[in-house]
Parts: structure tokens; sequence; C-alpha cells
């Protein structure tokens, strides 16, 4: 499956939340896309339920069926909740963790800065989105890319940031200090959704 390129407003409004975490697609249009994305009032089944949530989630990190379902699969190898399992190794990924530290503004736009080379870890140039970071790596631009438009501009709107990665803007670099815990996360996430449809 190739990776979809469209709208991302158009894919928070299908599944009625904010994928950016601002709220931003939604503040015009609160409904779905398309002709009659404002007369659908049909009560939702539980399947349907369950598959907006995981479509939700997919979506928000930007990973495709196959990623995404092999990502649950790993999670459920680990101890603890499964469904916390998984927003915690999505939330390990390389291409989450630049957006976190503020050097994109979104998840897509950090994916592209590490695909194009800009991201190193640990000293050592990283061009896999997907990379899975260790807890106390350190994840920096290279030296060649600190004047990068997109990366200032990026740091220059960052308001705060999460609470298990810390920041030095003079080199320009953050360490991944621990894992999330799942109150650090999206609350409107309801993962034992996600479970229940995988399970079902």
């Amino acid at each position: 499956m190739s990776r979809y390129t469209g709208s991302s407003y158009k894919q928070a409004r299908r599944v009625g939340t904010s994928l950016l975490e601002n709220g931003k697609e939604l503040a015009r249009r609160p409904y779905g896309p398309g002709q009659h994305g404002q007369d659908r009032k049909r009560r939702a089944s539980n399947y349907s339920d369950q598959l907006k949530e995981k479509q939700k989630v997919r979506f928000m990190y930007g990973l495709n069926e196959k990623q995404f379902k092999k990502t649950f699969k790993e999670a459920g190898k680990l101890k603890g909740v499964h469904g916390v399992n998984l927003l915690i190794l999505l939330e390990s990924r390389l291409d989450n963790l630049v957006y976190r530290l503020g050097f994109a503004s979104t998840r897509r736009a950090a994916r592209q800065l590490v695909n194009h080379g800009h991201v190193t870890v640990n000293g050592k140039k990283v061009d896999i989105p997907s990379y899975r970071v260790k807890v106390g790596s350190t994840i920096a631009i290279k030296e060649g890319s600190k004047d990068h438009k997109a990366v200032k501009d990026a740091l220059s709107k960052v308001l705060n940031r999460v609470e298990f990665v810390t920041f030095d803007e003079n080199k320009l670099s953050g360490i991944f200090v621990r894992l999330p815990e799942r109150s650090e996360l999206n609350p409107e996430i309801n993962e034992s959704l996600i479970v229940e449809f995988y399970n079902r």
C-alpha cells in the first residue's frame, strides 16, 4: 500500500478529531468531508467505532496499515497493557520524536526532515522515519542543516514540549530521557478500541 499524500484536514474530518493535535483542522468544518458530510447522523456500530479509532491513531502517526499492524503485534509481546504499549512504541519512532522536540511543526514534516538526512541519532545520520529510538539517545539536527529554514520556523513556534524529552537550544539537540506515561499522551485516544478491533 502506498503512502497517503492527500489532505490531512480531510483525514481529520473523516475520523472527527484533530490529527495535528491543535484543533486547526476542525475549526472551520467540524463535520465529515464530502457532499453529505453534515448529513451523516446514523448511529455508529461497535465495529465502526473500533475502525475509526484505529484509523485515527494510524493517520495521526502517519503509518500505513501493514506498519501499524506490525507495531500492534510487537506491542502485544511487551509487558504491560497492550494498548498503552502500542502508543509508547509509536511515540518512540524517530519521526515522532523529531516532531516532539519541535524540529518540525507536524509529523509529516518531521518524516520529510528525517528522510532527507537532516537528523542524527547519537551522532550518526539516520534517514529512516520508523527507526525505534532507545531511551537515553540524543537526537540532533545535522551540523550542515542547523540553518535549515523549516527547522528554524518550526522551533520559533514551539510553546512547550512533552516531559519525556529534554532540549538544548544551543546544540539543536534533544534527549529521549524516558518512555512516556499514558497520562502524557493524547487523552482523545481510546486505545482499548484498537485492541478490540484487532482481537475481534
